[in-house]
């Protein structure tokens, strides 16, 4: 078994206390940007197709986020990194265009002008996900037998 499959646990779990309030956050959030991508381009994909797409991704970081917060492997811990990095990035850069050039996005995308329509957790979420990830190193435990 390499040192990547194998359990990890940190200082404090990271699935326990507040680490559960986080994850709980973030499956929320994976449900409703999954539903509003879901019914934005069944209804009108053609209207706003980069708006659509950019919530469908969204929808897609929260749900791989959500469980790699769960999942407790070295490998899990790298990949909440990187989705939570890219969450972050993306609420950045679409908040930021959506502010300056409001004709790109005509139509709102879960990260529009910060997140404001889910207001703003997708700006606020990946900051405490990573304080939190910071906050709680995955550390080998000691292998089964």
């Amino acid at each position: 078994m390499t040192k990547s499959q194998t359990e990890m646990t940190g200082p404090a779990n990271r699935v326990s206390g507040i680490g559960r309030l986080l994850i709980a956050v973030y499956g929320v959030l994976a449900l409703a940007a999954t539903g509003r991508s879901f019914v934005q381009i069944v209804r009108a994909f053609d209207e706003a197709p980069l708006a659509y797409s950019l919530s469908a991704l969204a929808a897609v970081v929260y749900i791989v986020a959500t469980i790699a917060l769960v999942r407790r492997t070295l490998l899990w811990y790298r990949i909440a990194w990187f989705t939570i990095g890219f969450e972050l990035l993306g609420v950045l850069v679409v908040g930021t265009l959506s502010l300056v050039d409001p004709a790109l996005f005509q139509h709102a995308t879960v990260w529009s002008v910060y997140g404001s329509g889910y207001l703003f957790i997708p700006l606020v979420l990946p900051l405490l996900g990573m304080w939190w990830l910071a906050s709680h190193p995955p550390t080998p435990s000691r292998s089964r037998a």
